[in-house]
C-alpha cells in the first residue's frame, strides 16, 4: 500500500535575489519486499523487518517506487496563488 511522503504545496524563496515559486510535489512512495510480496506501510516498518533476526529480509529485497504527482503549476509571472 503507497503512503505520502511529501505533500505538494507551492512556496516562496529567495533565490539569486530574487522571490520565485517552488513547486514541492506530492510523492506516493510504495515500499515491497520483493522475496515475499509484502507491502510496508512506512521506512521505519522496512528498516524493522530488515533488523528482525526472525526473518531472512536483506536489505536488497526492499524495492522503493516512488510516483511524484504535480497537480498545479503557476504560470505567468502574477498568478494570484498566493
Amino acid at each position: 500500500m503507497p503512503f505520502i511522503e511529501t505533500k505538494e504545496r507551492l512556496k516562496r524563496e529567495i533565490i539569486n535575489g530574487k522571490e520565485v515559486i517552488t513547486i514541492v510535489p506530492e510523492t506516493e512512495v510504495t515500499l515491497k519486499n520483493l522475496k515475499t510480496g509484502k507491502e510496508y506501510m512506512s521506512d521505519a516498518e522496512a528498516l524493522a523487518d530488515v533488523q528482525d533476526n526472525n526473518t531472512d529480509t536483506k536489505p536488497n529485497d526492499v524495492s522503493r517506487s516512488v510516483h511524484i504527482k504535480i497537480t498545479s503549476i503557476p504560470l505567468g509571472t502574477t498568478t494570484g496563488e498566493f
